[in-house]
Order: C-alpha cells, then structure tokens, then sequence
C-alpha cells in the first residue's frame, strides 16, 4: 500500500489546480457544442426533418474526437521528448481560437456549405488540441504528486466536471436573459465567445508552471519514439486502459453531450427545466468524483471503478424510463446518474496512469484516453439518436451505457496484474 501521510501543500494545490483550468476551460469549450447542439443544428444544418438535422450536428460533433487520436499522438510525442508543460500550455490556447471561431462563423443561411464546412474544421481543431490537454494535465498532477495520486486525478476531472456545469450553467442564463427567439439566432455564439475568451485567461496564468519533478529527473532519458515503444512494450496495457475507460466515456458523451437535446427534443421537456436539472445533476457528478478521489486513497480505485460500472448496468434504463415517463423529478434523477457515474469517473483516471511507465506515460495515457473517448463518447450521442429513431424508444440510449458498463467491469479485472507504475502492486 502507498502512505498515506502525505498531504498536499499550498503550492501543491496551486499547481494541481492550475493543470486542471485548462481541462475545465477546454471541456467547457468542447462540450457547448453538444449544449447548443439542436441551435448549432438550425444555423449550419439545416432540414425538413428536426432529428435529421439534430443527427448532422451531432456528426459534427463526432469530427471532433475524430482528430482527438491524432492530436494525442501528436502532442504526446512532444510531451514525452521535451516536457508536458509546454503541451496543455499552448494546446488550450490553440482550441479556444478555434472556439472563438466558432462563436463567429455565419450561419448557413449566408455562407451555405462553407459555413457548415468551416463549423466542421473548427471542430476537428478543437479535438486535436483536448487529444493532448487532458492527458497531459493527468500525466502532470501524477508526476508532480504521487502519493496522492487518487486524489489529485479526481480533482482534474472534478474540475472538467465543472467546465460542464460552467457551459450548462451559461446556457441556462442566455436562455433566461434573451427572448426564446433570439437564442437560436445568436444565444449560443455568446457561449463560444466566452469559452474562447476563458481560454486566454488559463494560458496566461498556466505560464507560471513548471515541468513536472518526474519529468525533469528523467529528461535525459527520454525516448526518441515513444508511441513506437508505447505499441512495442506496453499493446496490452492499452487494451486494458481502453476496456477501463469505456463506462466513462459512453457516460460522459450521453450525461454531458447528448442529454440537453434529448431532453428538449425527443422527450419535449422545457428548456430551462432541461438545463437547469443537468446543470444541477453535473455538480453532484463533480461532488462525487471529489469523494471519490478522496476515497481512492484508502480503497483501491479498482474497486470503485467496479461498483460505478455495477450501479450504471443495474439502473441506466430506470434512469431513462424515469425521465420519459415524468413519473420522478428529471433534477432526482440525474443527481441520482451523476452519483453513480462519479464512482467510475472519479477512479478511472489513476488506473489510467498507473498501467505506464514514466518515459512513455503521455503517450500511454493520451492513446488510451483518446481513442476511448472518439470510440465511446464522441460516437456515443450519434449512436443513441440513431437508436432512438430506429427503434423509436426514447430508452434507447441506455444499451450503450449497459456496454460500456461491462466493458469496464471486463477492464478492471486485469489491472492490478498490468499496473503498478503509480498505485504499487498492492
């Protein structure tokens, strides 16, 4: 077992907090789009049909963690040559230009197929640049302090958590400050503009950091190809990761992608009432993954990861049926899912980093995260309307949360044998 004596100071809590802005300000970024999803809808893609068009939107959306594995690859082989410092320091100013872009671009009603076209790249611009931001903010807090290695995950993915409330929390506020009819037409640019302009803000302030002790002991060391050597000498460990992560990823793309749309259009709830019950049920989420992260130190994150997985195959379509049927609270309700899901994502993270090595680390880390979110969350809210419309039960989505819930079950039984460069062999 690893001590626990270890406490994190103030300047400790300064740098994991600092690693973490970026995290929150680029999910923040990244995840309005699915926010604003049904209006992103209306302005670049347009059709006769509503669930067409929302289904084109979010295709769009799916670009995004398409070029996630790229930028991973790409910004890890930098991360693990020359330091991950300068990585999530320039990749979170990059993505919040193209955010800004995004908040600017005019609609296909004067632009046609180039603003739909231009919508798109934004968005691939964006996933290349998280493909580095948020495996680099986990590799760092790791290296910088490992023996609270739990924790510090949780309090990463706490705060992205948070960028999640921060975007649903400003679309409940452009949706109670303008007129209904003025929300589609330039609502949800305000949200890309202050997105972009947070961005700056974290840049300017991450510039204080330095690289990670880890990191720095090493530098001599490191590895000319790392994603060769990641492939050649740990394959396995990225099954395993990828296995891991798959709960998370499908919760993550339906929880904080999908279900503002879903609720507004396929279930016709009102739209403050929809945002204000996410916005609600996400905070709890980020409440539990602290908890959560806090816990990881005195229980074995594996088993926590278990008992989330567990919670989410038992209860996903009660969770569904409750919100089309009205027969309970939608605010019960997704305080009740985030809950649950801050078991698998608030553990997720260090069982991540722990299966590699620190020469290989970003890279390991970053494939593994990125090709499980394109595959499980990018994909996932694509996936659910295409369930939706074909079987033409609003319950639907809840078979892709059963899989991955078992996916992660299948994960953390290898883990502790393929482990072990973080939490120890315990």
């Amino acid at each position: 077992m690893r001590e626990r004596s270890a406490t994190l100071s103030a300047a400790g809590w300064r740098i994991v907090l600092l690693a973490s802005l970026g995290g929150t300000l680029e999910f923040y970024d990244f995840v309005v789009f699915g926010i604003f999803a049904k209006d992103i809808a209306d302005a670049f893609f347009p059709s006769t049909s509503a669930i067409v068009s929302l289904m084109a939107s979010f295709g769009a959306f799916a670009t995004g963690y398409l070029a996630r594995p790229i930028g991973g690859i790409v910004l890890s082989h930098y991360g693990d040559r020359y330091g991950r410092r300068r990585v999530f320091l320039w990749s979170v100013f990059v993505m919040s230009g193209a955010t800004l872009g995004m908040g600017l671009v005019p609609p296909h009603a004067r632009w046609g197929a180039v603003a739909s076209a231009t919508i798109v790249l934004l968005r691939l611009i964006q996933g290349f640049c998280l493909g580095g931001e948020l495996p680099g903010a986990l590799t760092y807090v790791v290296e910088t302090t490992p023996r609270l290695a739990p924790l510090v995950c949780g309090v990463v993915f706490a705060c992205v958590t948070m960028g999640v409330a921060v975007a649903t929390g400003v679309s409940l506020m452009v949706r109670s400050l303008l007129l209904p009819a003025n929300v589609p037409m330039y609502g949800w640019r305000i949200a890309f503009v202050l997105g972009g302009l947070g961005g700056v803000l974290s840049f300017i302030l991450r510039r204080s950091l330095e690289e990670s002790p880890e990191f720095a002991r090493m530098r001599a060391l490191a590895v000319r190809q790392p994603f060769r050597e990641l492939l050649r000498t740990h394959a396995v460990q990225v099954v395993v990761g990828c296995a891991l992560l798959a709960a998370t990823a499908c919760f993550t793309g339906l929880f904080f992608s999908h279900l503002p749309a879903y609720l507004t259009t396929v279930l016709r709830y009102d739209p403050r009432e929809a945002i204000q019950a996410q916005t609600i049920g996400v905070m709890a989420h980020a409440t539990g993954i602290l908890v959560v992260g806090w816990i990881g130190d005195r229980v074995a994150p594996r088993y926590l990861l278990r008992a989330g997985a567990l919670l989410l195959l038992a209860f996903s379509y009660s969770f569904y049926r409750g919100l089309e049927t009205r027969a309970i609270s939608p605010t019960l309700i997704l305080v009740l899912a985030g809950a649950c899901g801050g078991l698998t994502n608030g553990s997720f993270a260090v069982l991540l980093t722990d299966l590699f090595p620190t020469r290989i680390r970003f890279s390991g880390v970053a494939l593994v995260f990125n090709v499980s979110f394109t595959i499980f969350s990018g994909m996932s809210p694509l996936l659910a309307t295409t369930l939706i419309r074909q079987t033409g039960a609003p319950a639907a989505p809840a078979i892709l949360i059963a899989g991955g819930a078992l996916l992660a079950l299948a994960g953390s039984l290898p883990a502790p044998r393929y482990g072990g460069n973080v939490l120890g062999r315990a």
